[in-house]
């Protein structure tokens, strides 16, 4: 692979579970076997004031948890919305044109019933005796019969052209109260996912600088351990999928963005919340994927763990709340959460639900 690409290493995956060396030019798509891993140093839960800081850093993956369930709500009452207001622009294109097409129709049919009543104002027998010739007369009579028959087809489409532009109007109207179900929608997740972020941030707020320090030690050997714990299994032995091009195309675009922050709603480019960095790096390869990590679990075809490969999306916790990318070698990358950046981490590191590949 050319120069300027990212190498991702076995050994750092394993050892910290949060970070990588980039180096070597290209990404390491292979899974070799894990290097021997340095256990850390038990860190105290309990600080000097009392704290029972592993209670703290389960309450504070509970909320944001929660907020991330609220994200993914938040994000699909936005595609929706987005969705639906392209219908309701598409629906009033077509109206307009019906109604053009409509007073069209009333003008042909307007001019054809005025033709008519000059030429039908005397009986049939005045007209006959009247007429140069039967002959002229007999013409004359089918010219009539013939606009007879197409006023009659005028009147007919006006009908349906009216029938149309009603059930339009009723598409429309039915888009407009969807559109504003997912506004309120949108407004009540939005309160939910900052009510849960200003309760983990007040949290947080109460700890003092060296408890801070300690609970970041606690989230981290927390996703050491789970890491441990899937690497024992033996899965990573039994990774050996090859990134496809776009994969790879993803993977890269999902590794550029290492370092920018987690912003809830956010698809780039300056910040990214989990789903619309999983998003947004499939449709720079050229493959569009739902927005939200629920819907990327619901609409993409699955794949066994063990026959993943480098831009697979791993989907997170029962409800599929969250979203990474498999890059290689045991690892993801990810936005993790508020207070965060994008960042790579172990595959391990949180209860898997399952996996699905965009580009299968």
């Amino acid at each position: 692979m050319g120069s300027g690409k990212r190498s991702l290493t076995t050994a750092a995956m394993v050892l910290a579970c949060a970070c990588a060396v980039l180096s070597a030019p290209g990404v390491a798509y292979a899974s070799p076997t894990p290097a021997p891993m340095r256990t850390p140093t038990p860190t105290p839960t309990t600080s000097p004031a009392g704290k029972d800081l592993e209670a703290i850093r389960k309450k504070l993956d509970a909320l944001y948890h929660d907020a991330a369930v609220a994200t993914d709500a938040y994000n699909a009452a936005e595609e929706q919305a987005k969705q639906q207001s392209a219908e309701i622009v598409d629906l009033a294109r077509v109206i307009v044109q019906g109604r053009d097409k409509l007073d069209e129709l009333k003008d042909r049919a307007g001019a054809a019933a005025r033709a008519q009543y000059r030429g039908g104002g005397l009986p049939p027998e005045m007209r006959l005796w009247l007429s140069d010739s039967p002959q002229q007369y007999l013409d004359g009579a089918g010219r009539v019969l013939q606009g007879e028959h197409a006023t009659k087809g005028l009147l007919a489409e006006m009908t349906r052209t009216q029938q149309d532009l009603q059930q339009y109007a009723k598409d429309a109207s039915a888009q407009w109260q969807k559109l504003e179900a997912n506004r309120q929608a949108k407004a009540t997740a939005q309160k939910e996912i900052k009510k849960q972020i200003a309760a983990a941030e007040k949290l947080e707020s109460q700890l003092q600088k060296k408890e801070k320090e300690r609970l970041a030690k606690l989230e981290e050997e927390a996703a050491y351990t789970a890491q441990t714990a899937w690497l024992s299994s033996g899965i990573l032995a039994e990774i050996s999928g090859k990134a496809s091009e776009q994969g790879k195309k993803a993977v890269k675009f999902a590794t550029d963005q290492i370092g920018k922050p987690y912003e809830w709603g956010a698809e780039g480019p300056g910040s990214y919340d989990c789903s619309g960095l999983t998003s947004q790096a499939w449709a720079a390869a050229g493959h569009g994927i739902p927005r939200t990590s629920q819907e990327q679990w619901k609409q993409l075809p699955h794949v066994d763990v063990k026959d993943m490969r480098p831009g697979d999306l791993i989907i997170y916790f029962d409800d599929a709340s969250h979203v990474a990318m498999y890059i290689g070698d045991g690892a993801i990358v990810h936005a993790p959460r508020p207070g965060r950046t994008v960042t790579i981490t172990g595959a391990g590191s949180m209860p898997i639900l399952g996996v699905v590949r965009p580009d299968a």
